[in-house]
């Protein structure tokens, strides 16, 4: 059965911190490359982060550029996303998404809340 279960969302203030986690089970991880995507309220979903299948190359929306970090362990099978500078509009439920060809999975997102 094919899981993705994000944690580490949460409450920050302005300027803050954190770091979201994507387990993965069920298939292989290190053959998918790795999304994070975000929905903030009354929003489309969109694109965030990736990463290739070997971490090799990562890419960001313009938006997160240079406070954001995509990185994964896959003896881990865990993708994670390093948010620093935080800003209001990053307020959003946090997806990830592995995708490889034609097949891809979400997982249920987590909450990130940036507010004074």
């Amino acid at each position: 059965q094919v899981q993705l279960v994000e944690s580490g969302g949460g409450l920050v203030q302005p300027g803050g911190s954190l770091r979201l986690s994507c387990a993965a089970s069920g298939f292989t991880f290190s053959s998918y490359g790795m999304n994070w995507y975000r929905q903030g309220p009354g929003k489309e979903r969109e694109f965030v982060a990736s990463i290739t299948r070997t971490g090799g190359i990562t890419q960001y929306a313009d938006s997160v550029k240079g406070r954001f970090t995509i990185s994964r362990d896959n003896a881990k099978n865990t993708v994670y996303l390093q948010m620093d500078s935080l800003k209001p509009e990053d307020t959003a439920v946090y997806f990830c998404k592995a995708l490889f060809g034609v097949y891809s999975y979400w997982g249920q997102g987590t909450q990130v809340t940036v507010s004074s």
